[in-house]
């Protein structure tokens, strides 16, 4: 049964007939939302709110970030993929205490739990690098649109791995995502950089699909986890789990950086950077503190609510970096671009559509 925000409707909205009108539709749609609302404590709310901004704040910020470090000079994407999973320790300084406040203790650690840790903390690692390649290569608005292949990949996994819905308006929203998607690849010419060759191009674009199944699979695979080794249990539960992946990721991340001499590169790099030091090491910690607090606020958004709304959101991020890439980092905006930003837009609509329509009451009352 797909995990939703739809938890709780009462019986006598969904045994009441259509509405005849405007203002009947909207009325019962008004009642059913706040029967959500009163489903859940109030901190439930706060928590995913405060999640969702982050995802929809610190996301977009990375991003253009991770675009700033290449166009002044940075070179290293294990550099890059290093800063996305650097910030780990931040975590473990609002779970530590938490403990002490809520007297609770760590969850134990089983063969099982370690394993799965270690194996998103390796994909991960992969995931960021391929994203490190996609914006060496691609402006931040093309690399944002291609990214929302996410979408589709979250709606596969999430229907192959935790029986999430899949019906015909999201197989229309993937459908009409990919035709997007197709629409910036035959505009490559448009937004291509001059110092960027079209093999470069070309590569960065792949490396962002496959950069973005990888992420899909990542939010799937963080669920099934949830649901099926931690049980739900509280939101330090999300701190933890978070701790752990970017713990694991860092080391995996960490080992490429130095088989690459890539720390010694960073010095090297801030000397060369256009604006000077100080921006450069600007760019890298404000950059591993957007990424932390994003990734924490996706992995708080599949707890709270499901991989969809957390694909939605991920998806929404999208005309956020295209915009600001555009007036902050005067990124090109063709005709091409803006229909394929369009066409991605109606990709999502039909897929929140699909996810959250078909409300269904299963034998307890609740809603699938």
């Amino acid at each position: 049964m797909q995990q939703s925000l739809l938890v709780s409707v009462p019986e006598e909205i969904m045994d009441e007939a259509p509405p005849k009108s405007v203002w009947q539709y909207i009325s019962a749609y008004w009642t059913m939302l706040c029967e959500m609302y009163y489903s859940k404590p109030i901190s439930h709310w706060i928590l995913l709110f405060l999640s969702s901004m982050g995802m929809l704040v610190a996301f977009p910020a990375s991003s253009l970030l991770s675009r700033i470090y290449f166009a002044n000079g940075g070179k290293s994407k294990w550099i890059i993929s290093w800063v996305s999973v650097a910030g780990w320790p931040l975590i473990a300084i609002v779970l530590i205490p938490s403990y002490f406040f809520l007297k609770m203790f760590p969850t134990p650690l089983d063969l099982k739990l370690t394993l799965s840790y270690v194996v998103l903390g390796f994909l991960t690692a992969a995931d960021n690098l391929m994203y490190a390649y996609a914006y060496a290569y691609l402006p931040a608005s093309t690399a944002a649109l291609v990214a929302s292949t996410s979408l589709v990949f979250s709606a596969l996994f999430g229907y192959l791995l935790v029986k999430n819905t899949m019906n015909l308006s999201i197989i229309n929203s993937i459908v009409i995502i990919t035709a997007a998607m197709t629409i910036i690849a035959l505009d490559s010419s448009s937004d291509r950089y001059g110092y960027i060759t079209n093999r470069q191009y070309i590569m960065g674009f792949v490396w962002d699909i496959l950069g973005s199944a990888l992420h899909g699979l990542i939010f799937a695979l963080s669920e099934l986890v949830f649901v099926k080794l931690l049980g739900k249990r509280s939101f330090l539960v999300v701190l933890e789990q978070q701790l752990m992946v970017s713990l694991f990721g860092f080391i995996f991340t960490t080992i490429g950086l130095v088989v690459s001499d890539g720390f010694h590169g960073m010095k090297y790099e801030a000397t060369t950077f256009e604006g000077g030091e100080n921006a450069y090491y600007s760019v890298i910690i404000w950059g591993i503190i957007t990424f932390q607090l994003g990734v924490l606020g996706a992995t708080a958004v599949v707890f709270l609510s499901s991989t969809v709304m957390a694909g939605v959101l991920n998806a929404v991020r999208v005309p956020i970096t295209s915009v600001a890439a555009v007036i902050l980092l005067h990124d090109p905006m063709s005709g091409f671009k803006i229909l394929s930003l369009i066409i991605t837009f109606w990709g999502f609509g039909s897929y929140i559509y699909g996810s959250y329509s078909p409300v269904k009451k299963d034998a307890s009352g609740s809603i699938s």
